[in-house]
């Protein structure tokens, strides 16, 4: 029963799977086709301006293909969470089907384990193929810690898929109409995307701080706001999250704020001479980060919090159905 009621968002979903997967193959093998020719001119010594224009040629189409992953757990809470009860509750079915021999609790988690395995199966696939044919673009762009990157590769779409079916499974358990069910879901979802990035995750481990000194090729490279040492585009070799950074600061560690030598730098020599002025001073920049050899572990713990909250809401969802539902 389970499978007849299911089959119809089943096989769309299997054949929406094989669309995105005959495209993301192309893509893939297209972008490792230009890599290979790109890294041997690389090596012939202009490696810089070949692979910004690498990256500038696939960045958007890995971009949006890693947009339409994460939205994935959004329409899974919607159109396959929410309905697998109120369907039942709406229609009056259930009356008939918690008659039977078989238990709330064993139909339940018939349901919730065969539609959480098709979850599974479709972000997992997804996420294998974009991960593969994304690869070079992430070697080069080194920044596998953005949550366009993170969220959309390896294990975690996995996690986050079934927690978003369970999600709204759910509301539609406790709302018992779909509308309203798909809308308080969708929210949902969307604010715990929105936290766990911003708030959580940059704090799954102490991070830790570095120095970067403002050397006139890093200063070539940043982009600064104002005369009063405001700074961004501090780079860190080796891929690290860089999650904050502090204003210039002078050799004695104090900000330079209004200095008399900041404010000649910035706003009297000709930008060709900014970084010379600004390196002569040992300026430098304190920053708060994550290190590189980090990204698995936070891979690991995003999935563990993901599928703890999805059974926490399990467990919510057999509790509630063993209650009395008219």
């Amino acid at each position: 029963m389970t499978w007849r009621q299911f089959r119809t968002p089943a096989l769309l979903g299997a054949a929406t799977l094989a669309l995105l997967a005959v495209y993301t193959v192309v893509l893939g093998l297209q972008i490792r086709h230009t890599y290979t020719t790109d890294a041997a001119l690389c090596a012939a010594g202009s490696c810089a301006g070949v692979m910004s224009e690498f990256t500038s040629q696939y960045n958007l189409q890995v971009d949006v293909l890693g947009g339409v992953l994460i939205a994935v757990p959004a329409v899974v809470a919607m159109f396959w969470g929410v309905p697998l009860i109120t369907r039942e509750l709406e229609s009056g079915t259930h009356r008939l089907v918690w008659n039977q021999t078989v238990t709330r609790g064993r139909w339940l988690a018939v349901k919730l384990g065969f539609v959480g395995l098709a979850t599974v199966a479709f972000t997992g696939g997804y996420s294998l193929l974009l991960t593969w044919a994304a690869g070079p673009i992430d070697a080069v762009n080194d920044d596998r810690f953005s949550p366009l990157v993170f969220d959309a590769r390896n294990i975690v779409p996995l996690a986050y898929g079934v927690f978003a079916f369970v999600l709204g499974t759910t509301f539609g358990l406790f709302i018992r109409r779909t509308v309203p069910a798909m809308a308080a879901a969708l929210v949902a979802f969307v604010l715990v995307q929105g936290l766990i990035p911003t708030v959580v995750r940059p704090n799954y481990v102490t991070p830790v701080s570095r120095t970067v000194a403002l050397t006139r090729t890093e200063v070539s490279q940043l982009s600064f706001f104002g005369a009063y040492g405001a700074v961004g585009g501090v780079s860190v070799p080796g891929g690290p999250w860089i999650v904050s950074t502090s204003d210039v600061l002078d050799s004695s560690g104090k900000d330079v704020g209004h200095t008399a030598w900041w404010s000649y730098c910035v706003n009297t020599v000709s930008p060709a001479q900014l970084p010379d002025c600004i390196a002569k001073e040992d300026a430098h920049v304190s920053v708060t980060l994550q290190p590189a050899s980090r990204y698995w572990p936070f891979q690991w713990y995003e999935s563990a919090l993901f599928t703890a909250l999805a059974a926490i809401l399990a467990g919510l969802c057999f509790w509630r159905i063993r209650r009395r539902l008219t």
